[in-house]
């Protein structure tokens, strides 16, 4: 069996349920704004930013496009009138203090921080991932936290995983690992960085991607036997 040394992990869909702390967001947002909102909205919403976020990824837009464009984008796709300046700063807040966790995360995470050193990375934005991860816990099981917009590159980008194991004492990229649920994210990232990957697969997708995997698993507890 491999030995590892560097575990590199994932936030948001990998730790944290995105898809949850997302809905709970959006509609405390919708209701602080008195805008009524369903789920065709919700699941519209999450459509719009995943597309959004994985054109960032491709490095097609930056990520000010991102955050400038994807609320303008529902709003006119539904009509939604009313004021909504300042939307997306709510929204940004109300994220920030969402931190609903996949099942299990604590405990494999308990048993990964006694036996390697774990490192976050994710694209998610400074200010918001910040403070979940602290609200919930997780920063405390970290050695350190790579965040895109602090880097000045983002996953999969080869440079972001150099300005990571830069900062990174005493790391070998052969007994470094990223465990991560995006293929074109996390999975190309560590194909990039020339590491292991693990591809967290709960709903058992196919891979049609050119994104090399390592190991794949559907449930987090797999960790603990693989590790």
């Amino acid at each position: 069996m491999k030995t590892y040394n560097t575990i590199m992990l994932d936030a948001d869909d990998t730790i944290f349920d995105f898809v949850a702390c997302e809905g709970e967001a959006i509609r405390h947002a919708f209701e602080r704004f008195g805008l009524q909102i369903n789920e065709n909205i919700r699941m519209e919403y999450s459509k719009i930013n995943e597309d959004l976020w994985k054109q960032y990824e491709k490095g097609l837009i930056d990520k000010k496009t991102v955050i400038n464009q994807r609320f303008r984008i529902l709003f006119d796709r539904f009509d939604i009138e009313g004021n909504k300046n300042g939307f997306e700063e709510v929204y940004q807040e109300l994220l920030g203090m969402q931190h609903i966790l996949i099942d299990d995360a604590i405990e494999v995470l308990e048993y990964l921080y006694n036996k390697y050193d774990l490192y976050i990375v994710t694209n998610g934005l400074t200010e918001t991932q910040q403070r979940r991860l602290h609200e919930s816990g997780i920063e405390s099981y970290m050695k350190r936290i790579f965040i895109s917009e602090e880097t000045g590159f983002q996953k999969p980008m080869k440079e972001y995983f150099d300005y990571c194991f830069e900062r990174i004492d005493n790391v070998r990229r052969d007994e470094a690992i990223i465990i991560g649920d995006s293929l074109s994210s996390d999975i190309k990232g560590g194909n990039n960085a020339g590491i292991t990957t693990c591809w967290y697969n709960p709903k058992s997708l196919i891979n049609n991607t050119d994104s090399k995997v390592d190991i794949e698993i559907k449930k987090l507890k797999e960790l603990c036997e693989i590790l």
